[in-house]
């Protein structure tokens, strides 16, 4: 998945990956897509759920190596 934008959230906990996602979606034009690592397991939920009420579309999720990796289109 080609992303625009990679956001380096590991180690934080939340709600920073939710408030540094937030920030660096507002520097995306629409249709464009955001790349997040972040490590805090609750980034699952609370990233799906920011993307839906957002307007977003969470096109795909992964994890590897304890590193949970989201790429969100910007709605």
């Amino acid at each position: 998945m080609e992303a625009n934008k990679v956001l380096d959230a590991k180690g934080l906990a939340c709600p920073m990956p939710i408030v540094k996602t937030k920030k660096a979606m507002n520097e995306l034009e629409n249709g464009q897509v955001l790349e997040i690592h972040a490590t805090d397991k609750g980034a699952k939920n609370d990233l799906t759920a920011w993307a839906k009420s957002g307007g977003h579309e969470l096109v795909k999720h992964e994890e590897e190596d304890n590193v949970l990796k989201f790429w969100i289109k910007k709605g």
